[in-house]
């Protein structure tokens, strides 16, 4: 079953996950079975994959976290929102964040 990914929720980065930057991208990659077996093992995020992850500091809720790119980036809010909901829907589903209880 597919979490549904809730922007005015909480999200953190698993401790499973190492993260390295290799030619502008970070590339993600699970210490543990079972985190990242889905098409692949690694994933690497772009620029604005790269702005999300690095907010995601397990106090922001997805909400604040668009909003702090909207002023980073010249982009509509519906579709700054659309994307963080995206990524952060791929990234639960690898189990490289998690949504912060409470």
């Amino acid at each position: 079953m597919v979490e549904k990914i809730e922007l005015d929720a909480v999200y953190e980065i698993s401790q499973d996950i190492v993260v390295r930057e290799i030619e502008g991208e970070l590339v993600l990659v699970p210490l543990a079975a079972g985190i990242g077996d889905m098409e692949d093992d690694l994933f690497s995020l772009n620029e604005t994959g790269k702005a999300i992850w690095n907010s995601l500091d397990g106090k922001k809720s997805l909400t604040a976290v668009a909003q702090m790119l909207e002023e980073k980036y010249d982009s509509p809010a519906g579709v700054i929102e659309e994307d963080v909901g995206g990524l952060i829907q791929e990234l639960v589903k690898r189990k490289m964040v998690k949504k912060v209880d409470g």
